[in-house]
């Protein structure tokens, strides 16, 4: 199988931004990735790209991904955009390198962006109900708050885990992104502060939510023959895993698991030959405090049921032997829907490069990474596992 390697990355600072519409964002996040690979890169020679957004709002849902790369001048090359709910950048990584490997092509983008924060509240529920289902869920009343809700009251039910934990979750991730200058929420909180927090939809408070955003990020990959060209460290991609599972929550047999992330886990593992125990950083999907629970469970860092106790021995920690979301998360980093999935790989890039822009952020000695990227409720997931070249 060809090998695949990301030689770039980019990412904007996830927040609010009034005064920059999608073009900025999106141009600001490809000239950083340009920037990244090492000994250059003619733009031209980028053959394939593959955009993620919601389009939330709607202002710009066809011919997207032309408009963002006029913009950068990348005119005339094969462009789409791809639109999976929170996992659209994570399956547009996923299209790129399965271009690269299927020798369609030598050099591909991806990436994602996503404005936000120009919509009323009202619109913005509209726009983020549509990644369930709009007949059943979102027309009968529901919001992605109360049916993560939901989950999360089952799996305390079923499984004991409490709010304590979820709060735990919170309080990680914000001194993880206390230490990243590109997250949007980046200060740090307590555990009291994440129990007395207004209340959102029981058992969260306003911590256990991510917030909205505006962001961008690309990543630029190659054929793994080609990495050594444009940088001395290449960071190859060991496995790809993609899945789907029942969009409405109603219609799963069990509301604890995200069935689509175990699945595309499984697959990425298997493709890599590897397994969670060689795994030494991880971004994952944390939408929600009790979402990243289900996260340690599907990618089997914990039993099922059971990951909470990940949470109580410190092991996600920055100082634990699997540390999860050092970019603080979407709960701290900010969660921009379509530009997530290529964030969590610009995270783990750097990671594995070791060189995060704090050094109080750097996982030391990881060589091996995993991006884990869900849409909506668990309908869709993208996992991908990533090397440091030796």
């Amino acid at each position: 199988m060809t090998q695949v390697a990301v030689i770039g990355v980019g990412q904007t600072k996830f927040g609010v931004f009034p005064d920059k519409g999608m073009k900025e964002l999106f141009h600001e996040a490809f000239q950083e990735a340009m920037a990244d690979v090492e000994k250059g890169l003619d733009p031209k020679d980028i053959q394939e790209a593959y955009i993620g957004t919601l389009g939330t709002g709607g202002a710009q849902l066809g011919n997207f991904a032309p408009l963002m790369l006029e913009q950068v001048g990348l005119e005339h090359i094969s462009a789409r955009r791809v639109e999976n709910a929170c996992a659209s950048s994570g399956y547009g990584f996923r299209d790129a390198v399965l271009a690269i490997r299927s020798g369609a092509c030598r050099i591909a983008l991806a990436g994602g962006v996503e404005k936000m924060t120009d919509l009323p509240r009202e619109r913005n529920r509209y726009w983020l109900g549509v990644s369930g289902d709009v007949e059943w869920e979102r027309l009968a009343g529901t919001n992605f708050p109360g049916i993560y809700a939901m989950i999360a009251r089952r799996h305390m039910h079923e499984h004991g885990t409490t709010r304590e934990h979820l709060a735990m979750v919170a309080v990680k991730n914000h001194r993880n992104g206390a230490l990243n200058p590109k997250a949007q929420l980046g200060f740090e909180i307590t555990i009291e502060q994440a129990l007395n927090a207004p209340l959102l939809a029981h058992p969260f408070g306003l911590f256990d939510s991510c917030p909205t955003s505006d962001g961008a990020s690309v990543a630029i990959l190659c054929r793994g023959d080609l990495a050594r060209g444009f940088t001395d460290k290449p960071v190859y991609v060991l496995g790809s895993g993609t899945a789907t599972d029942h969009l409405a929550v109603y219609e799963r047999k069990d509301i604890t698991r995200l069935l689509a992330a175990e699945k595309a886990a499984q697959q990425a593992y298997q493709e890599a030959g590897l397994g969670p125990q060689d795994v030494d950083v991880a971004e994952v999907h944390d939408c929600f405090t009790i979402a990243e629970i289900l996260a340690y469970e599907a990618l089997g860092f914990a039993e099922l049921g059971k990951g909470w106790r990940l949470l109580e021995e410190g092991a996600t920690s920055l100082e634990g032997r699997i540390p999860v979301n050092p970019s603080g998360g979407l709960k701290s980093k900010g969660h921009p829907i379509g530009a997530t999935g290529t964030g969590q790989i610009y995270e783990v890039v750097h990671q594995l490069r070791g060189d995060a822009v704090k050094p109080e952020r750097q996982v030391k000695g990881a060589t091996v990474g995993i991006a884990h990227n869900v849409g909506g409720s668990g309908g869709t997931a993208a996992v991908h596992i990533l090397r440091i070249g030796e």
